[in-house]
């Protein structure tokens, strides 16, 4: 920005490809020089899939770079911003951080605690229940709500649901909108093994049974022949889950359902982000399902809140994002500015 002026923007598209920096700079061309670069992330300062961008940045004669936040990245980890202040560029750092965190959170979440990032997304009635009595779950919430959850989908590396949604659901977890450019991760967390073969998230690839209990070789060897992974962990639960997937590459996953499963990553602890989608109706009825199960807590101190609330409007029904209450201070605290 020379004078008020964009003269250049940019962003990371995919793995592999030019950070936003470089992009930003490219688009810029000359007149980036003497002007000044903002970034929500401390320019890199290590060989990887590409150059270090903090050489880009010195090489274009940037006279300013005002960052959100550092890079916890132990290869960069407060180098980037070193080696900028080393050629004379003024640094400044903080501006913006905690939107930055929900915009990378991604990426924090892998490099500071080593696992994917987790949301939590369910539907639900106002009074919070995510089916009738009798079971009836489809549909709750509308269809601009419905394909605001499809939306998610295109925004995680992978999907989970544990095995009860899948029996009574019968989901293709799928990404049907196109907007991500390719498949994701499908997960069951099943561990007494009773996915059937004939399930619809099966009928293309990258689907996974985690289970631990069954080791029934008959139902193995029909979910591989219908197209599944089948994994057997110590245990099923959200930490060995979300180990195994770290192990993949993959960095986002999205707890679709249902109840037990939501409950379990709550119980642990280990989330990051909430999404609801709520209807304006009330079910009622002492044996319609809650959004989440598993223990909870035992006394109203013990509740985790959510932080950086959004609410708004999708057709009839509302959005409510958030962060885990503690999570953006967290992982920007990490960093080394």
């Amino acid at each position: 920005m020379a004078d008020g002026e964009i003269v250049g923007e940019g962003w990371h598209r995919r793995p592999g490809e030019p950070h936003a920096e470089v992009l930003a700079l490219a688009a810029a061309g000359e007149r980036a020089r003497g002007a000044t670069l903002y970034l929500n992330l401390e320019p890199c300062a290590h060989f990887g899939r590409t150059p270090p961008c903090a050489d880009a940045v010195i090489a274009a004669g940037v006279a300013r770079v005002v960052a959100c936040q550092g890079d916890p990245d132990p290869r960069t980890a407060g180098k980037g911003f070193a080696r900028l202040a080393a050629a004379g560029i003024a640094v400044e750092v903080g501006e913006r951080r905690e939107e930055a965190v929900e915009l990378n959170l991604a990426f924090l979440v892998d490099r500071v605690w080593g696992r994917p990032a987790v949301t939590l997304k369910w539907a639900a009635s106002l009074d919070g229940r995510i089916a009738t009595a009798v079971g009836e779950s489809q549909w709750i919430t509308g269809a601009a709500a419905r394909r605001g959850a499809l939306e998610l989908r295109e925004e995680h590396d992978a999907i989970a649901v544990g095995s009860g949604t899948l029996l009574a659901d019968d989901p293709r977890l799928d990404r049907r909108l196109g907007l991500a450019g390719g498949p994701n991760l499908r997960v069951v967390a099943d561990r007494r093994l009773r996915a059937p073969a004939t399930a619809r998230l099966f009928s293309a690839a990258g689907a996974i049974v985690v289970y631990t209990e069954n080791d029934d070789a008959t139902r193995r060897a029909a979910l591989a022949r219908a197209g599944a992974e089948v994994v057997v962990l110590p245990a099923v639960t959200p930490a060995a889950i979300l180990a195994d997937l770290h192990g993949r590459g993959i960095q986002s996953l999205l707890v679709e359902g249902g109840a037990t499963l939501a409950g379990a990553f709550h119980d642990a602890g280990l989330w990051d982000r909430a999404t609801v989608f709520l209807a304006p109706r009330l079910l009622g009825g002492a044996g319609a399902p809650a959004a989440l199960g598993g223990h909870g807590v035992r006394e109203l101190a013990q509740a985790v809140a959510l932080e950086r609330l959004a609410v708004r409007r999708v057709g009839e029904d509302l959005r409510i994002t958030g962060m885990r209450s503690g999570c953006s201070r967290d992982l920007s605290g990490k960093s080394e500015d």
